[in-house]
């Protein structure tokens, strides 16, 4: 992660870089919510 950052600031396209590091952190986000999801669904899930 350093080394991408520290690529992005040398980098004469700046804005692309940091507008596919604000895709990459959208996923991740979205992998947090469906994980956050099944965890609850998990706990609350009673037979």
């Amino acid at each position: 992660m350093k080394m991408m950052s520290s690529a992005a600031l040398e980098s004469p396209k700046r804005k692309l870089s940091i507008k596919g590091l604000g895709g990459f952190m959208k996923e991740q986000r979205g992998r947090l919510y469906i994980i956050r999801r099944c965890v609850v669904m998990l706990l609350c899930w009673q037979d």
